[in-house]
């Protein structure tokens, strides 16, 4: 991230083409140093572009699409951020039994954070142990560090009902609480219009905190994420919110505590359950999309062939093979061939996600973010005050509001980026942007409904049916 910067900032060529997330479209159509790929293709590179790419087979090409309708970046690797369960314990009679008798309703996949939470606790503080081991309902990190940050970034919010609805993003108040009118971010403070600080981010962030300290693992507040990742594999977590399907070739390797001896797994991975603030046509989860990027002040010969270098490696059959290797598929025609089907019943869910219509409801970071590497560094020391009880979380998100209003007002002032700059609103009464429709909407009076679970076969058959 450091060298793309210093790249960008400087003009002087460091690589011919870069790898980075999608989250940073936002950045990279704002200051016009990105090459736009559309008019790559359209241009100097219209020689050098492949007759087989097939544009359209991406399924990620929407997050990587600015505002002016252009393609700045190519997709190289997806994997979304989804629920993951112990299918094995789900399924099991006398647990089944057991939780409808106490809280009324079936055990099976969440469908909201009400039954995430109640699931949390009877797997925690009613069951407790399975085949002789301490069991917990659910597994998190809460370690000051800068994985705390995309903890959050990547759409914990918009999980809960932050922001307003929108596929890809919410529009006009994204997931990271940032509102644009126009293109231009006006602001992230409910006072401005954003949300970033509202009702429904500061639940989101309250769960958050209850959950790591009343239903995980003691030692989860002092992880990082890659220090959390593998805990689930060794078979005492019964779910998880917040699970990247990155792990899924690390969850499947024989021998492990959450595998069955045939090479099946014990687990499977669902939609996210939502908070009480979600409504349809909204955002659902995270997906990372990894994409090539190339910068107009490498030397176009470089960066032509760097162009030349990301087709064959997004190319049809190399994507197919790094599908079935890694397990972050890029292409429709991946995902729905033969040899993905062949792998399905070992990969716990993820072959039906990715060809379910669900998928689309999870997106990367979106277009109302104008600086990712500034105010992504914002959240994690701000998170981190709400995880150690330092501040409340209400405290903890003022401040993050109030930083990355500043950063959107150095924006505005220092007149860097060419187009869609932010325009920061004047500040007002927060009870006058709650009175408007959409984000920041007023805090509910009930947070926690009924608890809605469905059964994972029934969730496969809708799949089905969808696609249909």
């Amino acid at each position: 991230m450091e060298k793309l910067q210093t790249q960008m900032q400087s003009d002087k060529n460091i690589y011919d083409g870069w790898v980075n997330d999608s989250d940073l479209i936002g950045t990279h159509f704002r200051y016009g140093k990105t090459e736009s790929i559309t008019d790559l293709m359209a241009n100097e590179g219209k020689n050098f572009t492949s007759p087989t790419l097939d544009i359209k087979d991406f399924i990620g090409i929407s997050f990587t699409t600015a505002p002016d309708g252009k393609i700045y970046q190519l997709p190289d690797q997806q994997f979304a951020n989804l629920y993951w369960f112990r299918a094995d314990w789900f399924e099991r009679a006398d647990l089944k039994a057991k939780f409808k008798e106490k809280y009324g309703y079936e055990l099976g996949v969440p469908v909201n954070w009400s039954a995430y939470e109640d699931i949390a606790k009877f797997f925690s503080e009613d069951v407790k142990e399975i085949d002789g081991k301490r069991i917990y309902g659910h597994m998190d990190y809460g370690k000051k560090d800068p994985s705390l940050g995309w903890r959050f970034t990547d759409a914990w919010f918009s999980m809960a009902g932050a922001g307003d609805k929108g596929i890809p993003n919410g529009l006009p108040v994204d997931e990271w609480g940032i509102r644009v009118e126009d293109c231009h971010p006006v602001g992230s403070s409910v006072t401005r219009g954003g949300d970033t600080n509202g009702p429904a981010a500061v639940y989101a962030t309250t769960k958050y905190v209850d959950w790591l300290k009343k239903y995980a693992p003691p030692e989860a507040a002092g992880m990082t994420f890659s220090e959390s990742g593998p805990v689930p594999s060794q078979g005492n977590i019964a779910q998880q919110i917040f699970w990247y399907t990155a792990f899924t070739a690390d969850m499947t390797k024989p021998g492990l505590a959450v595998m069955n001896t045939d090479g099946t797994p014990k687990w499977r991975m669902a939609p996210s359950p939502k908070g009480p603030y979600w409504e349809e046509g909204m955002k659902l989860g995270y997906q990372d999309a990894g994409s090539w990027t190339f910068l107009k002040s490498t030397p176009e010969k470089q960066r032509l062939a760097a162009w030349l270098y990301a087709q064959f490696v997004t190319s049809k059959t190399v994507s197919l093979k790094k599908t079935i290797v890694g397990l972050t598929p890029i292409r429709e025609s991946d995902i729905n061939s033969q040899a993905m089907t062949d792998l399905a019943p070992k990969l716990g869910g993820l072959v039906e996600f990715y060809r379910s219509p669900a998928r689309v409801q999870w997106t990367p970071t979106g277009t109302n973010v104008p600086d990712y590497p500034r105010l992504a560094q914002l959240w994690w020391s701000h998170i981190a005050e709400a995880a150690s009880g330092e501040k409340t979380p209400q405290q903890a998100l003022d401040g993050l509001a109030k930083d990355q209003d500043a950063i959107l007002t150095r924006l505005e002032r220092s007149k860097a980026q060419a187009t869609c700059a932010p325009k920061m609103n004047p500040e007002r009464d927060a009870q006058y942007w709650f009175d408007q429709p959409g984000a920041p909407k007023p805090k509910l009076a009930n947070e926690k409904p009924k608890g809605e679970t469905v059964s994972y076969a029934e969730l496969l058959k809708s799949w089905e049916a969808a696609r249909k």
